[in-house]
């Protein structure tokens, strides 16, 4: 009722009530008479929590994405429009710059270009280079200024904190389930996006690691590089399975799973070759359900676009340092007959 009468969200009203974030001055206002309108709250007390309000000034936040489609965009886009929706009783303003290549120097142009419109602080995904690297520690070493990673972690930056899956843990599950898919002497191909990308790298070197602890050897696996490109994952993988007819499993550490189960296919080894791959798009459970594909991997991409949004905020008007060097999302393994489970949860 409160919240209706102010015309703002419960959230707003809450934040009000138990001083957990400052509002505008107006909005603060708002929320105070519907408070006493509705009897709420007495006199005595909507004074005192006037003494409590203050205003916080105005924030602009900048979020810099890679140049991914399908998926992975439209989650961390919903995310993105669920921190907006929730600051919107706040005097914050989100702007979103996109790269159109995996070159390090467009990334640093568009960190740039958000610095010269105002940002005062940036969440971004990009590629882990040395060239980016410098400039995240120049931005906090000269002027404090806090970027939060997410999705792919810069882990030698200044960045505050990263939030994203344990890539290390989810390439590991990756290779438990293909142990108990393939004989000991079977021949596994990997393939992953970019590995100047750190989660790629990282999903790779779980990977591997377990398979050599469960005593696979390194001469069983067989990396290709397909830069989440469909044709250049159809093309790889159909030339490596005319080389290697015998391949037993593919792990597709990266996003173009279609163009490689289109190439088993072509091949003529769907079915029996285990696939196992991360990620719901609506493509992969199509893929799951027809039988393309054994596992998926799945990670919580909304809360890997709102969460940075959240803590930045936190940092810039309360102060408030992440709780932790990195922000786990859940994982979960995903075959056809879950398909439509609640994995993990896609909400704040």
């Amino acid at each position: 009722m409160v919240a209706d009468k102010a015309g703002v969200s419960r959230g707003t009203v809450d934040r009000v009530l138990n001083n957990r974030a400052h509002v505008s001055p107006e909005i603060h206002a708002k929320v105070m008479e519907a408070l006493l309108e509705t009897g709420y709250l007495a006199p005595k007390q909507i004074h005192q929590k006037n003494l409590e309000g203050s205003e916080i000034p105005a924030l602009k936040l900048g979020v810099l994405l890679p140049n991914w489609t399908g998926h992975f965009k439209s989650e961390i886009l919903r995310g993105i429009e669920a921190a907006k929706e929730e600051f919107i009783d706040f005097q914050t303003e989100i702007l979103v710059k996109e790269c159109q290549t995996d070159v390090p120097l467009e990334a640093i142009e568009l960190i740039d270009e958000l610095l010269t419109q105002g940002v005062q602080g940036i969440a971004l995904c990009t590629p882990n280079t040395p060239t980016i690297t410098e400039k995240v520690d120049k931005l906090w070493n000269e002027r404090k200024f806090p970027v939060i990673t997410f999705n792919s972690d810069l882990p030698n930056s200044s960045r505050l904190t990263f939030v994203g899956q344990n890539y290390i843990q989810s390439g590991r599950i990756a290779a438990e389930l293909t142990s108990k898919c393939i004989p000991k002497n079977g021949k596994i191909l990997i393939a992953v996006g970019n590995l100047e990308f750190n989660g790629h790298r990282a999903r790779l070197q779980g990977f591997q690691e377990r398979m050599q602890e469960l005593n696979y050897s390194e001469s069983q696996m067989h990396i290709i590089e397909t830069f989440n490109d469909y044709q250049t994952t159809y093309r790889k993988v159909l030339e490596y399975l005319k080389q290697q007819p015998e391949t037993c499993a593919i792990y597709m550490a990266n996003r173009s799973v279609a163009g490689c189960t289109e190439a088993v296919k072509t091949a003529g080894k769907k079915g029996d070759i285990r696939i196992i791959c991360h990620d719901v798009a609506e493509s992969t459970k199509l893929l799951l359900q027809d039988g393309s594909i054994d596992f998926t991997i799945t990670q919580n991409l909304f809360r890997q676009g709102y969460v940075p949004l959240t803590l930045l905020r936190d940092y810039l008007q309360k102060k408030k340092l992440p709780e932790s060097n990195g922000i786990s999302t859940p994982i979960s393994i995903i075959c056809s007959q879950n398909i439509d489970q609640d994995y993990p949860p896609y909400n704040i």
